[in-house]
């Protein structure tokens, strides 16, 4: 299912229910990118900081993809999730 997120913490939710999705902890995520469970907690929360790298890295271990558009003219992004 495709979701918008426009923000950092809505980019984190999103990667947080994949992951739990495939039933998956943030420590294992770590251990299929090299990086700590810290570093997935972070992303998650939206916590400023994060390398792109790190954003890439963690949605190819969860089999998602990144597609970049122009912005829908939706109300409110709130009501999309």
């Amino acid at each position: 299912m495709d979701q918008v997120a426009r923000t950092t913490k809505q980019i984190g939710a999103s990667i947080r229910r994949r992951r739990r999705a495939l039933g998956l902890r943030q420590g294992d995520v770590g251990d299929k990118t090299n990086l700590r469970q810290a570093t997935i907690s972070a992303l998650e929360n939206g916590e400023s900081g994060t390398q792109l790298r790190t954003l890439v890295d963690v949605m190819a271990a969860l089999d998602l993809e990144l597609v970049v558009r122009e912005r829908s003219r939706a109300a409110d992004i709130e009501d999309v999730f």
